[in-house]
């Protein structure tokens, strides 16, 4: 079975692997900028993020507002384009949120919901089976 945790503001650690810190500055509202610090190994669909600090976007895209573009720390390379699902929470927060799933046998967590600071809006990563 898989549990749920959601990771508010400052670092949390949870089970024995990943904390997060989601920044509390928010560079963009247009596209959701969050930066991300994994201590431990994080997937996302389609990799393994190793730990380290990480850049969340939303696709610069008229036509969809579910495509998360992850970068490096410094923003000078895209590391996944994932396409994602519409995904709300019942009450907002002023924090970012990541939820993220635990996984069997040691297997890196895998990030589940993003939600934006201040929003019930949000998006929840699809992984294929």
């Amino acid at each position: 079975m898989r549990n749920k945790m959601r990771i508010l503001g400052l670092a949390v650690l949870f089970g024995s692997v990943a904390a997060l810190l989601p920044s509390l500055a928010k560079a963009d509202n247009a596209n959701q900028e969050t930066t991300i610090e994994f201590s431990g190994p994080v997937q996302v669909p389609g990799m393994v993020l190793p730990p380290g600090q990480y850049v969340f976007k939303l696709a610069d895209n008229e036509s969809s507002r579910d495509i998360v573009q992850i970068f490096n720390q410094d923003q000078t390379q895209i590391l996944a384009t994932i396409l994602a699902v519409p995904a709300s929470r019942p009450e907002a927060t002023g924090d970012p949120a990541i939820i993220l799933d635990e996984q069997p046998n040691g297997n890196p967590e895998t990030i589940g919901e993003w939600f934006f600071a201040g929003e019930t809006a949000g998006v929840q990563f699809v992984y294929q089976p």
